[in-house]
């Protein structure tokens, strides 16, 4: 699918793979702008307008969680994706900590860059959870990006949220993984394996446990995917 013009920001220091991201950018129909320093690459991020931002994790001048981290508190609403390791989780867990939005594991297919991009991108534009959503004691809170319970408050991301958001207005039902990828990520191809979900989730749980300790919340069904606890 030829994109109108999207403006992409890929800040990666190898020039082999820089070079051939950029290449596949504009056979796409991308507006690519490559940068290999860290520090340079920020201030570009910052000082820009760019649909999406490709961030490699190491990067000389200033590393890629870094960087994530300021442009994320500069600009909430910045389409984030890093690069990592291949089975690298610690790295995958660290860019969804400071804020990533997705995640590419080198070396990956045109395939797979293409459908984590643009999944991205499809998510720019729609209408989040904004909203405040009580439940089972937590006020989640869209426009802040917090929940809190009996003066305990945690931080959340806008994934979070929207997982949240998600799972209370099907709240009835389970929600699998798979409806997940298509309605909160926005992916095309859900059959993409990735473990965006399962790292959202760990982390979504271990916030929600912090507020109300060891009550049923968020369930994992196995073999089926996720619901709420419903309320007593």
């Amino acid at each position: 699918m030829k994109k109108d013009g999207q403006c992409v920001l890929l800040v990666e220091d190898d020039p082999a793979i820089l070079n051939g991201l950029l290449d596949v950018l504009v056979f796409n129909g991308f507006r690519p702008t490559g940068e290999s320093d860290g520090t340079k690459g920020l201030s570009m991020g910052l000082e820009n307008h760019y649909d999406l931002i490709v961030l490699d994790v190491m990067l000389p001048g200033m590393d890629g969680f870094s960087i994530c981290r300021a442009l994320r508190e500069k600009k909430p609403e910045q389409a984030i994706v890093m690069l990592t390791a291949k089975g690298a989780e610690d790295d995958i867990v660290n860019g969804f900590h400071a804020g990533a939005d997705d995640y590419i594991s080198k070396p990956f297919s045109i395939r797979e860059l293409m459908v984590r991009i643009e999944a991205v991108l499809r998510r720019t534009g729609h209408t989040t959870a904004r909203s405040k959503i009580t439940c089972k004691g937590i006020l989640f809170d869209g426009e802040m990006l917090n929940a809190t319970c009996q003066g305990k408050t945690e931080s959340l991301t806008r994934k979070e949220m929207d997982i949240i958001a998600y799972l209370f207005h099907h709240k009835n039902r389970i929600v699998s993984k798979k409806e997940l990828l298509t309605n909160v990520w926005h992916y095309a191809d859900a059959d993409i394996e990735t473990r965006t979900v399962d790292i959202h989730i760990l982390k979504l749980r271990k916030k929600i446990t912090s507020l109300i300790g060891d009550l049923p919340f968020l369930e994992t069904v196995r073999g089926e995917g996720y619901r709420l606890e419903p309320e007593e």
